[in-house]
C-alpha cells in the first residue's frame, strides 16, 4: 500500500527545503503546460524503464502526482516504484488540480 501525502504536508516539506524527488507522472505535453515547482517528468507508463536510470538512490524521499484524485497515474507509478525497491515513496493523490486550486505556484 502506498502512503499518501497531503498538499499541506508536501508544501511544508518543500518550504523547508527537504530534498524530495517530485515526479509528475503525466504525459510530457501536460508537464510542459505546468508542473509543481522542481518536479521532474517520468510518465507512469515509463517508470519501470526510466526510474533506475534517473533515480539512483532507492532510499530518497519520492513524491509522485498526476492531474487529480480520479487520475490513476500517480498510484500506478508509486506501486511500480515500490516494486522496483524504492522505499520512501508517497502519492500526492489530489494532484496538480488541488495544488493549483489552492493558489500555489506552478512552473512552465
Amino acid at each position: 500500500m502506498v502512503t499518501r501525502i497531503s498538499r499541506d504536508e508536501l508544501k511544508a516539506a518543500l518550504d523547508r527545503g527537504e530534498a524530495i524527488v517530485l515526479i509528475d507522472t503525466l504525459p510530457e505535453t501536460a508537464y510542459r503546460k505546468g508542473h509543481l515547482p522542481g518536479a521532474i517528468n517520468i510518465v507512469s507508463d515509463d517508470i519501470i524503464e526510466m526510474a533506475p536510470r534517473r533515480l539512483e538512490n532507492r532510499d530518497a524521499p519520492i513524491v509522485v502526482y498526476c492531474a487529480n484524485g480520479p487520475c490513476k497515474r500517480s498510484a500506478l507509478a508509486a506501486e511500480r516504484l515500490q516494486a522496483l525497491g524504492y522505499r520512501n515513496v508517497r502519492d500526492y493523490h489530489e494532484g496538480k488540480a488541488d495544488w493549483i486550486g489552492a493558489g500555489l505556484p506552478i512552473e512552465h
